[in-house]
């Protein structure tokens, strides 16, 4: 291994280290953990899915989704309910409380990512992109 390639790694260990504290930080003010602000994104975008199609958009395993919900439920941020068409199913539902916190959660995504790329040109960000990209894909 490269002493360049060891640095990169090193790199990203602290970067996602110092960006998960600070968005704990942030989200803790919000009555939320890291996590749930993903689960509450993934029904901005589709409210009334079920729990298993949380668990696959989220990449997490079911019991994982299970707890994410009963916390959420009990603050007040979503509510369940029995699916119409079959009973052993549930669907998670946004309360009003749930979808009034969604600009406050992307305020928080917004001034983290401004933080971590200030300084860079669009192009320095365009080439940022497409190589955390091929990371990305590179693990998958």
């Amino acid at each position: 291994m490269l002493v360049v390639d060891n640095e990169i790694r090193e790199h990203i260990d602290k970067i996602s280290a110092q960006m998960r504290r600070d968005y704990s930080d942030s989200l803790r003010q919000l009555d939320l953990h890291i996590g749930q602000d993903n689960l509450l994104c993934r029904l901005w975008r589709e409210d009334g899915i079920t729990h298993m199609q949380l668990s696959k958009s989220l990449n997490c395993e079911p019991p994982t989704v299970t707890n994410m919900v009963k916390t959420l439920e009990k603050k007040g941020f979503i509510y369940r309910k029995k699916d119409s068409a079959d009973g052993r199913v549930s669907r998670v539902y946004l309360t009003e409380k749930g979808i009034k916190i969604r600009d406050s959660v992307e305020r928080i995504w917004k001034n983290q990512q401004e933080k971590m790329l200030k300084g860079l040109s669009a192009d320095e960000r365009k080439l940022l992109n497409q190589l955390l990209k091929q990371m990305e894909n590179n693990l998958l």
